[in-house]
């Protein structure tokens, strides 16, 4: 309820502020952070899922910690709740976790809380190749037309390791630009190690397909 309540445009930052203020003056915020630690797998999740909802972003680090956490749906309460928290210490807390979380929680995570600059940085240096596919596939998740060019720089760089660039091929699918479709046909045409070549030919045939319909 919270977060549909605060996702609304009309409600913008002053209501989230009052939102965030009511849990504060009744006394729920400190009892909110306490649950982050609570022996109780559920309360744990609850927590979590609360924190990312009212944008706590002082509970970034704890809920850091909650990525190791033994229970597989505390630790995916955590990844969510960080894509919605956002910001920097919270993509820091993803990438650097980066090796431990499955792409299909990391990717969509990442792609909600990293800003354009902060997705920029990353694709420029990534801290590690799962960090580097993650943040690719963030890409495609957020439909962004202005990384075409530098995702198809990467698919077509062999300096970049081979899963890097397949999933640079699967974000230029999902964000469906038709200019990539010369980009991908050149990589099908010319590429010498057969997987990021398959990859670029099945990007390239889904991306004719989008195409296709659009133009009917």
């Amino acid at each position: 309820m919270i977060t549909a309540a605060l996702d609304k445009p009309e409600t913008g930052l002053l209501g989230q502020w009052r939102v965030r203020e009511t849990f504060v003056r009744s006394g729920l915020h400190d009892q909110l952070l306490n649950s982050l630690v609570n022996p109780d797998t559920a309360l744990r999740v609850a927590a979590a899922r609360l924190c990312g909802a009212l944008r706590m972003t002082e509970a970034v680090q704890w809920i850091g910690d909650l990525l190791r956490d033994g229970s597989p749906e505390v630790r995916d309460a955590a990844v969510r709740s960080l894509g919605r928290l956002g910001g920097g210490r919270a993509v820091d807390v993803l990438v650097g976790a980066a090796d431990q979380l499955p792409l299909y929680r990391l990717a969509p995570a990442l792609a909600a809380a990293a800003s354009d600059v902060q997705i920029e940085g990353l694709m420029r240096k990534p801290p590690s190749e799962r960090a580097a596919v993650a943040t690719v596939m963030a890409c495609g998740l957020r439909r962004d037309i202005l990384r075409v060019p530098p995702l198809l720089g990467i698919a077509h760089d062999r300096r970049w390791p081979r899963q890097v660039r397949i999933a640079s091929c699967h974000a230029l699918t999902m964000i469906g630009d038709p200019a990539s479709t010369g980009g991908l046909r050149g990589l099908a045409d010319r590429e010498p190690d057969p997987a990021v070549k398959a990859a670029a030919e099945r990007a390239h045939r889904r991306l004719i397909r989008s195409v296709g319909r659009g133009w009917k």
